[in-house]
């Protein structure tokens, strides 16, 4: 080994965490400089990469580049702790002493020293020499093996002429299934096609009943109207004609002729008198006074009995009065009798054509279904032909397969040993590395025994240099044979088939076939080849026991009955999903599932259909919900994680967290303390959920999040997702039925915003559960799906941003920021966005990139651009935009979020700005329509606004200072995005 001079630190004192820091800070220099070939070498003799990590490093079709794989390489070594470190710098220094000394600040040195501890430079030296020697041997052997291989060589060319019919055979039959594979895809397309445009006739047809539905209801209600109005008519002239009635009565003559009776009596008696005598004129008079006394008592009885006439009289009117009201009333209650027995003949009649529409739709969903089955039974006679020839198919590779297989048994004998005569002890030799999720299941074995020594020269080398063209070629047809092979068949038991085939190897007993399970971890693996001679049919595992790296992934197939009686689960969406309990002899112990897996993948039938959910970012409810759907055979996807699993662990023993869920979301509806512990939220509201299983009646823990940095305030409950869509669905209609008392929220202030996802768009705050591609039922679709609909959202994630520039300025409504923006921009730290005139071929240049905002007129290419914002922003100011809100989206696109800033106006503000909107010619009541049209466009917007309240200012110059204001202020805050819903 070579030790450095002492011009840095030592490296043998530092811990691993600083020695990992020291590489990391310079990761890039070294994936850039560094070549893995030459460092592999070195690394393997260090014992901290492996034969199989080699081959991952230099073939993986996921690194096409040597920076990726130097990369990657690099987070091998980092699972090795100290020693990868230690021996990566000890491979710099011998290779790359200059990038060795950038990164440590030390000088290499020849002198010997064993600061690594892990091989000295003598006993290296040692065993490089003895390994030398060995494969000269082995060459010596090899050599003597291939002139034997020469005169079998020749045995198989004989057998190969005897198998190339039957490989002709069969390449016939592969080519009659390709070409009914096609023809069934055809006839499949031809099926989607049908159906689509049959959904779309059941579209159209559904929405011109709707139509005709509403013109009848429309129709309906006028004749009602009409009806009511005609019946009020009558009832008005019945009225009429009674107080007509009333108004032409007389009064009663009985009184007058009275009156004329008794003026003639005074005038007879006045006669007389004027004959009279002195004498009969005393008799008269005193007979005079005594009439005079009996007419006062006639009067007096005379009076009684006219009060007690005109009493009766009044009485009789009243008994009139009521009896004429009492047949006014008769007469309305028949009209209404009239009325109902109409609107009873209407609505029978209403109900005829109900009925007979409900027949025609029942008509319509019978010939629907006879046409479902006639589909579904073409599709099974068709299915019935494709296993039919999958089994000649099969039965032709298992006549191949047994051909591959005695070849085998014959180079067996020819397998890699180890020197006996060596004295340095040899590592035991490894199982050959087999890549069975690159290898197609039906090439496998006819690749067995053709190219033999290009799969072993690329497969098995212990050389840095990547592998042959033609091993490269094949890799690309097995891999691409792999990727269609799932088409093959579509019956119940695929997915489990293909994972049998890529997991199990066959083994052969005689002219039988043999298909063998997977060896649980628990029980022992013989895989001598003398005990399967003897024995019966006995368990192989084809892969060896997976090292501990962290980014592979192991797909484990057993039966799920109950599963989360079998699991317990931790984590969440921070996190990752970890086992963190098995049961006891459950079905998951024996597959060999243990506490610290990752949770990636759950793949599982219901209802004749295979559901995919994926759990690799998934919340702690969300994985607990998909797991509780699991009730029968299941196909979980794991990943190794024990360092995060116990990271998990620390902080939930530590009490730091709670749970592994950690997201922010923006609350679209106000909710109010319905009970102690519970969260008081408005509408646009910022909340961090730290816990999604926090109560047992579906609540979040969240809390308040302070709006210039991210950290939590108050902290409460919150009911979730589902609980928060069913109280936002009860407000919208408190909002459509104004008889209903609602809590009256400040001017200011939304109480509800409506946000939804789109038909297509999967909801971002729940699990996706999406059809596998590989199942039976591939092109079933169920209506019910939760990304199949429109879904009311009343939350929202959303991302934070820190912009570390000026953030442009937009003012709505635009007719107000248009008069606000020329003064806006005269103040200092402000300037106004000034439109580029472009040529014909740069506007279409910069259309197709989206860096075009808006454009000043039509037939103009002048217009606002991206150019001219970042150029205002690079200059530390804030950008005046006097464009739209249509902008904000493309200017998110950018990573650039502007400071939207609405003013809200009353008819007493917007009168002191007539004389400036007579001069733009616009009038107040276009003002106030603009500001009616564009505040709920706001909602709309992947990001929060600010709203100044009407009544905040008064006039131009209270307005430019509280603008000024206003935007220092959202300067400062955290920038909250939502992901495109739409």
């Amino acid at each position: 080994m070579a030790e450095c001079v002492a011009d840095g630190p030592d490296l043998k004192e530092m811990e691993e965490e600083e020695l990992w820091d020291l590489i990391n800070n310079n990761r890039h220099r070294v994936s850039l400089e560094a070549r893995p070939c030459l460092l592999i070498p070195y690394l393997r003799q260090a014992r901290v990469l492996t034969e199989m990590d080699e081959e991952e490093i230099m073939n993986c079709m996921k690194f096409p580049n040597r920076c990726m794989r130097t990369s990657y390489m690099l987070d091998i070594l980092r699972t090795q702790g100290r020693n990868g470190a230690m021996a990566l710098l000890e491979s710099l220094m011998i290779h790359y002493p200059k990038l060795y000394t950038q990164i440590t600040g030390r000088k290499p040195s020849t002198e010997a020293s064993g600061f690594s501890g892990l091989i000295k430079n003598a006993e290296l030296t040692e065993y490089l020499v003895r390994a030398v020697t060995g494969m000269q041997k082995e060459l010596q052997e090899a050599r003597r093996e291939a002139a034997d291989m020469g005169a079998r060589c020749t045995a198989l060319e004989a057998e190969l002429s005897q198998a190339r019919p039957q490989s002709e055979a069969l390449r016939q039959l592969r080519a009659e299934h390709s070409r009914l594979r096609r023809h069934m895809a055809g006839l499949h397309r031809d099926m989607l096609k049908l159906k689509d445009e049959k959904c779309d006739l059941h579209m159209r047809y559904t929405a011109c009943v709707e139509e005709n539905s509403v013109v009848n209801i429309r129709c309906r209600d006028l004749q009602l109207q009409m009806y009511q109005l005609q019946f009020e008519l009558r009832k008005s002239q019945k009225e009429t004609d009674f107080q007509r009635q009333r108004s032409v009565r007389c009064a009663s003559p009985s009184n007058t002729q009275q009156l004329r009776e008794e003026v003639s009596t005074l005038r007879r008696q006045l006669l007389q008198a004027e004959t009279f005598t002195p004498a009969r004129e005393d008799i008269l008079t005193q007979d005079l006074e005594e009439a005079l006394d009996g007419r006062t008592e006639l009067l007096e009885q005379m009076c009684s009995l006219r009060e007690e006439s005109e009493r009766l009289a009044r009485e009789r009117g009243q008994i009139l009065e009521e009896k004429e009201c009492l047949a006014l009333q008769v007469q309305k209650l028949s009209l209404d009798c009239e009325m109902y027995q109409q609107k009873s003949t209407l609505i029978q009649s209403q109900l005829g054509e109900l009925q007979a529409e409900r027949d025609q739709a029942y008509l319509l969903r019978d010939e629907a279904q006879a046409q479902i089955a006639r589909n579904l039974a073409e599709k099974d006679t068709l299915r019935r032909q494709v296993v039919e020839l999958q089994e000649k198919v099969f039965t032709l590779r298992a006549r191949n397969a047994q051909r591959g297989e005695q070849e085998k048994q014959g180079d067996r004998k020819y397998s890699w040993e180890s020197c006996s005569d060596c004295p340095v002890p040899r590592p035991s030799p490894r199982p050959k590395l087999r890549r069975m999720f690159a290898i197609c299941p039906e090439y496998k074995r006819s690749t067995s025994t053709e190219g033999g020594e290009e799969a072993s020269s690329s497969i098995r080398s212990k050389h840095a240099e990547p592998p042959c063209s033609d091993s490269l070629r094949r890799r690309e047809d097995e891999l691409h044979c792999h990727s269609d092979s799932p088409d093959m068949t579509e019956w119940d038991s695929l997915a489990s088939l293909i994972d049998i085939e890529n997991d199990y190897d066959t083994v052969f007993e005689g002219d039988d076939e043999v298909m063998l399970p997977v060896t649980p971890p628990s029980l022992p693996c013989n895989n001598s080849p003398s005990d399967g001679a003897a024995t019966p049919p006995f368990l192989v595992r084809l892969r060896p026991k997976a090292l501990r790296i962290s980014n592979r992934v192991m797909t484990i197939s057993f039966h799920g009955e109950a599963l989360l009686k079998q699991l317990q689960v931790v984590g969440g969406n921070k996190t990752g999903v970890f086992v963190h309990r098995v049961t006891e002899g459950s079905a998951a112990q024996l597959v060999g599932i243990s506490p610290g897996a990752q949770i990636m993948e759950v793949l599982y039938e219901q209802e004749r259909r295979s559901l995919r959910m994926v759990l690799e970012d998934s919340t702690l409810e969300e994985a607990l919900w998909a797991l509780g759907q699991v009730q029968g055979f299941c196909h979980l996807s794991l990943r190794p994680n024990q360092d995060g699993y116990e990271k998990l662990l620390l902080q939930l023993q530590s009490g730091e967290v709670t749970s592994g869920d950690s997201f922010y979301m923006r609350v679209n509806m106000s909710l109010s303390a319905s009970c102690s512990g519970a969260l008081t939220v408005t509408c646009n509201d910022i909340v961090h959920v730290t816990n999604t299983t926090h109560g047992s009646d579906g609540s979040w823990k969240a809390s308040h999040v302070h709006p210039c940095q991210l950290k939590d305030l108050k902290s409460g409950t919150l009911p979730n997702y589902y609980r928060a869509q069913s109280l936002l669905i009860r407000a919208i209609e408190d909002m459509a039925f104004p008889q209903r008392p609602l809590k009256k929220a400040p001017e200011n202030q939304k109480t509800v915003r409506i946000v939804s996802t789109g038909r297509q768009g999967p909801n971002p705050l729940w699990v996706s559960v999406e059809e596998d591609n590989t199942g039976e039922h591939k092109e079933s679709r169920n209506s019910a799906e939760p990304r199949s609909c429109v879904t009311l959202m009343p939350y929202t994630l959303v991302t934070p941003h820190h912009p570390p520039t000026p953030r442009p300025v937009l003012l709505l409504p635009t007719m107000l920021g248009r008069i606000m923006n020329n003064r806006l921009g005269e103040l200092s730290g402000f300037q106004l966005c000034e439109p580029e005139l472009l040529n014909a071929s740069e506007h279409a240049v910069r259309m197709h990139k989206a860096e075009i905002l808006e454009e000043c007129g039509q037939g103009s290419h002048r217009c606002y651009t991206l150019q001219s914002v970042e150029k205002v922003m690079k200059q530390g100011s804030h950008c005046v935009l006097p464009l739209g809100p249509d902008c904000v989206r493309r200017l998110h696109k950018a990573e650039i979020f502007p400071i939207i800033i609405f003013i809200a106006s009353s008819e007493r503000n917007v009168r002191r700005l007539r004389h400036k909107l007579q001069r733009e010619g616009w009038t107040e009541e276009q003002l106030l329509e603009c500001s009616r049209s564009e505040e709920p466009l706001l909602d709309k917007l992947p990001c929060l606004y600010r709203r100044l309240p009407p009544d905040s200012w008064n006039g131009t110059t209270a307005l430019l200072g509280m603008l000024r204001s206003t935007i220092l202020e959202e300067q400062n805050k955290i920038v909250w995005v939502e992901p495109d819903l739409w």
